[in-house]
């Protein structure tokens, strides 16, 4: 699945970071805080998803993520609060608790020796990934984002987030690639759809998040794995056709 490719594009949550079920847990605090009211994680979720593809071309889909929140939840608040309450919430989690998939930096440093380019080309913001580089010793111990990957494209970078390709169009357009030169590494449906929709070969990694589309996740993607031991495998194997 790597042979011949020049390029790696790695989506962030749920597919490098553990990360997915943070953000349940965050916007369930949000909800408890401002409501009152217990939501179960899987329906947070669910609502997230449905609620960030409807609104995937707004110039800020987390603010009207938010305004939904707000809405469905009659928090009372302008939605620009709502918002400004998640992420004093979520700094914690982004500090101390979100950690790398594990052996996801041993693929990306086994990557790296082969002269492979490294991206990371995800929906969430740029303040997210500098908070895991400063801050987050579980992240930050282990790999560097500044160094080990060559270009970062976050929701900053792009008018359209995923499913549009947009993302991934711009990362194999700054390297002046083929789109059949690029891998791409996803976890959700989401993403294959995205990577798809560029006509980027894609490889969709388990994550329980995603448990519940995985059906149409594996029927789009060009490779389903079950965890980074196995990309590993696959790595080595080009190694020794090398040596």
């Amino acid at each position: 699945m790597f042979q011949g490719k020049k390029l790696i594009c790695f989506d962030l949550d749920g597919t490098l970071l553990d990360s997915v079920g943070i953000w349940n847990q965050v916007d369930a605090a949000l909800i408890q805080q401002l409501s009152k009211i217990e939501v179960d994680l899987n329906i947070i979720q669910q609502q997230r998803d449905i609620q960030l593809k409807i609104f995937r071309q707004s110039p800020d889909p987390y603010l009207k993520y938010c305004g939904y929140l707000n809405e469905f939840y009659a928090f009372g608040l302008t939605n620009t609060e709502v918002k400004s309450q998640r992420y004093c919430i979520s700094r914690y989690f982004l500090d101390h608790v979100v950690q790398l998939k594990p052996q996801a930096n041993q693929l990306i440093h086994t990557l790296k020796q082969l002269d492979i380019k490294l991206a990371i080309t995800t929906t969430t913001s740029l303040y997210n990934i500098q908070r895991y580089q400063n801050n987050n010793t579980l992240i930050n111990s282990k790999i560097d984002f500044e160094n080990d990957f060559s270009l970062i494209l976050t929701r900053e970078n792009v008018q359209n987030i995923k499913p549009h390709p947009e993302v991934y169009l711009t990362a194999i357009q700054h390297f002046g690639f083929k789109a059949d030169e690029c891998l791409i590494i996803e976890d959700s449906l989401i993403g294959v759809e995205a990577a798809k929709q560029a006509g980027i070969d894609v490889i969709a990694i388990y994550d329980q998040y995603s448990a519940h589309e995985r059906e149409e996740i594996t029927a789009q993607a060009n490779y389903f794995v079950q965890d980074y031991a196995e990309l590993l495998n696959s790595i080595h194997g080009i190694k020794r056709c090398r040596d």
